[in-house]
């Protein structure tokens, strides 16, 4: 199948914590100034994303995998997920503090909600002065601890805050509390999973006037209590190479910094291949054709490629694949 690399329209989800700046920075087609998130790549029930360019314009991603598993997914991915996409890609503005929340492991979505669980990675693109993320707690605190400091509107003095710049790369693993803060827009990789347990909201109301809904109980056995320091990702940020941030068992992302043009044999690869740009422009070619993308903007190219060539000369993007 002539699958060229893929670019999908934007799911914009409007957030009460959401603003302006995924239409500002990224000229994100959004209708209101509580845009939160621009889902990019995703087979979620309901947001499902479908192809904006080239031949296969409106044709959905699950439609492609339907067909042609192997060739989009790559045949190890299939025989792990099925014919399951197993990343979830998004952009997200956070012009107010997002909820205070975690995420279960896969045992206990599954069992709990029939679900992966959510393992996931920030690259902030861009911060305001001061702007912070929490993740983690400042100390080891046992489950009473933290219960007591639910019960006294306290648990703000248990959690780690980070100070944050453009760059700054976060791994969150499941079990680990954590919330992005207000003037981050960042990039955000992650499994296929919509599951949330949120714990602590600023006691903020809808539009509707309604406290959001707390999972304060099923957070209870999903977290975990002890403090680590396992979340900042160091990598290295040499030109016109692929640089390892992140390898975990759900995804492999890769920095690449371009000031010239770069070609990568992929053809024992197996898996699919994403580029998000997170400044610049670039060029992403294929066998089978070609997709320009910008800052904001993402690529999918199929597992069926056998080399990429990327042209650019100043685009930074992150390559992810399984």
């Amino acid at each position: 199948m002539n699958l060229y690399p893929l670019k999908f329209n934007p799911i914009l989800k409007e957030r009460l914590w959401g603003g302006t700046k995924l239409g500002d920075i990224f000229g994100k087609p959004i209708e209101n100034d509580i845009t939160g998130e621009s889902w990019e790549l995703s087979t979620v029930k309901g947001d499902i994303s479908v192809v904006a360019n080239g031949d296969l314009s409106g044709t959905s991603l699950q439609d492609l995998i339907d067909t042609n598993a192997e060739e989009v997914l790559g045949a190890s991915v299939v025989s792990r997920f099925g014919k399951e996409f197993p990343i979830l890609i998004k952009f997200i503005d956070a012009k107010q503090d997002l909820s205070i929340q975690l995420h279960p492991n896969d045992e206990l979505a599954k069992k709990r909600h029939n679900s992966f669980g959510k393992t996931e990675m920030w690259y902030i693109m861009d911060a305001d002065e001061g702007a912070d993320l929490i993740v983690g707690f400042n100390k080891d605190v046992t489950k009473e601890e933290y219960q007591k400091s639910i019960e006294d509107d306290k648990l703000l003095d248990l959690l780690n805050y980070e100070k944050v710049k453009e760059g700054d790369t976060f791994f969150i693993n499941t079990g680990k509390i954590h919330a992005i803060g207000a003037g981050v827009v960042l990039a955000e990789i992650q499994q296929t999973s919509d599951v949330t347990y949120r714990v602590f909201d600023f006691n903020r109301k809808d539009k509707e006037g309604n406290l959001r809904e707390l999972h304060t109980e099923m957070a209870l056995d999903a977290m975990d209590y002890t403090k680590k320091d396992d979340f900042k990702v160091a990598y290295d940020t040499t030109t016109d190479t692929v640089n390892e941030m992140v390898d975990c068992p759900y995804f492999k992302t890769n920095y690449i910094k371009l000031t010239k043009d770069l070609t990568q044999d992929i053809s024992k690869r197996d898996s699919f291949t994403i580029f998000m740009c997170v400044s610049g422009a670039a060029t992403v070619v294929n066998e089978f054709g070609e997709a320009s993308i910008k800052k904001g903007e993402t690529v999918l190219v199929s597992a069926n490629s056998k080399s990429i060539e990327l042209k650019s000369n100043g685009a930074t993007l992150l390559e992810v694949t399984i």
